[in-house]
């Protein structure tokens, strides 16, 4: 089959490898659409932290946010899995230690996840192998773009949820990529009063296309008093600037990571009684937004600017992007439209 592989900082190559053979507990699925994202840049310019940490090495096939169609299983897997649409958790822990055991399985230590980490392949490719524990079934109102996008949506979920919105309460998300975007129709959804802080104009005004007028730049930004900001930004700044503007007794979550620490003054934490929370992974969160997608409650295909085929993938994590649409997604089995 063909496979996207990154071989070193820089270079990369659609090649043939051997398809995958679904082990005990796994299936194969036949991948329909693959998002990237900034962690597979990452690994394409060589800055991706398990590249210095050991947890990840060249060559890498990348592709975590994905749908398809499970088209084999292996021993002990249900047969009804066969022919099921599906996406699935980024995070496969041993499924044995303390933290899988009590539902930290994407803080276990020993942890694959799917195109990142300890070399389990991933969706950049025709097919995918995945453990059966892994997969969710995807509905018939939930297609294959909506379903390559339950991951980051899974994200976003729970950086809404911990910052805890609803009628009447004002949320401030910085960062208006892909998961700030997707935060804020999550917050939108629960009735929040919902702004947007970015960087460009081209950013803000995607983001005004989706409905989201209050969307500003740092010096424009009001004097609104905010119950809760959400950092999706990969700004080293913005954690600091999210604690002194948020309400006292309010919330900062932080879900976007920088190049470089982020300096916080915790006093200002202690002293405005703050909650800061860090949130790692869409596990935990897959479930309800798939739902969520199916309900029409949110609807983030148009985040999508553009689906291609394989042989475009360099292009597009070298930065490539036509429109302002932060997310692109890959057909492995098809071409570009």
């Amino acid at each position: 089959m063909r496979a996207f592989v990154i071989t070193g900082p820089g270079r990369s190559e659609v090649v043939e490898v051997e398809p995958p053979v679904a082990g005990a507990g796994e299936v194969v699925v036949d991948v329909e659409r693959a998002g990237v994202c900034g962690t597979d840049m990452e690994f394409l310019t060589g800055d991706m932290a398990y590249l210095a940490t050991g947890d990840a090495t060249y060559p890498v096939r990348i592709g975590h946010e994905w749908s398809g169609v499970v088209s084999s299983v292996g021993a002990g897997v249900d047969a009804s899995w066969l022919g099921k649409r599906v996406t699935g958790d980024t995070m496969l822990g041993c499924g044995h230690c303390a933290r899988c055991t009590s539902g930290g399985q994407h803080l276990c230590a020993d942890r694959y996840e799917i195109g990142i980490r300890h070399g389990w392949p991933g969706a950049l490719a025709e097919r995918l192998p995945v453990p059966a524990k892994a997969l969710f079934e995807l509905p018939d109102a939930v297609d294959a773009t909506l379903g390559a996008l339950v991951e980051p949506g899974g994200n976003a979920l729970r950086a809404v949820r911990a910052a805890d919105p609803a009628p009447g309460r004002t949320v401030l998300v910085t960062g208006p990529g892909t998961i700030g975007l997707l935060a804020a129709m999550f917050a939108r959804a629960r009735g929040a009063d919902v702004h947007l802080l970015g960087a460009t104009t081209e950013s803000l005004d995607f983001a005004r296309s989706l409905g989201f007028a209050n969307a500003w730049t740092r010096e424009e930004l009001p004097a609104v008093p905010f119950d809760a900001i959400i950092d999706a930004s990969n700004a080293p700044s913005l954690p600091s600037f999210a604690v002194e503007r948020v309400e006292p007794g309010g919330r900062v979550v932080c879900i976007g990571i920088a190049g470089e620490p982020s300096l916080v003054d915790t006093r200002q934490a202690v002293l405005k009684d703050l909650t800061v929370v860090g949130v790692l992974s869409a596990s935990g969160g897959l479930a309800e937004t798939i739902e969520t997608y199916a309900s029409g409650a949110v609807d983030p295909r148009p985040l999508v600017g553009e689906t291609v085929g394989l042989d475009e993938a360099a292009d597009v994590l070298a930065g490539r992007r036509r429109g302002a649409a932060p997310k692109v997604h890959i057909d492995p089995r098809g071409v570009s439209r």
